[in-house]
């Protein structure tokens, strides 16, 4: 995958995932997910590692979307944001991954 493609992919998510946006996480999910779809369905054939790297990154965003909500100072990245919010929570709230992904199209062939 080339390196502008993954600037432009964590441009899409930077722009619908800012810290000042007023909305709640489902509605942040909701318009999250199907960009995710679609960028998953172009580069499913991708280095597998990559998809993780992807889906922290993207939690991350909205980690520090969370911390904001609560008027809590940084960006998300300590060991209690990711106790406080874990994976499970974000799989909870319906967030497309694109390791999940990758792993049922692997299943399914």
């Amino acid at each position: 995958m080339r390196q502008k493609s993954l600037k432009a992919f964590k441009d899409k998510v930077r722009s619908r995932t800012g810290r000042s946006r007023g909305d709640s996480l489902e509605r942040i999910v909701n318009d999250l997910n199907p960009m995710l779809r679609g960028w998953f369905g172009y580069f499913q054939h991708a280095t597998p590692a990559l998809f993780g790297v992807l889906d922290g990154f993207v939690r991350r965003r909205l980690r520090a979307i969370l911390r904001k909500q609560q008027k809590r100072p940084g960006i998300g990245r300590c060991q209690a944001d990711h106790q406080r919010w874990p994976n499970a929570f974000f799989a909870a709230h319906r967030l497309f991954t694109l390791r999940t992904a990758y792993e049922q199209a692997r299943r399914s062939r």
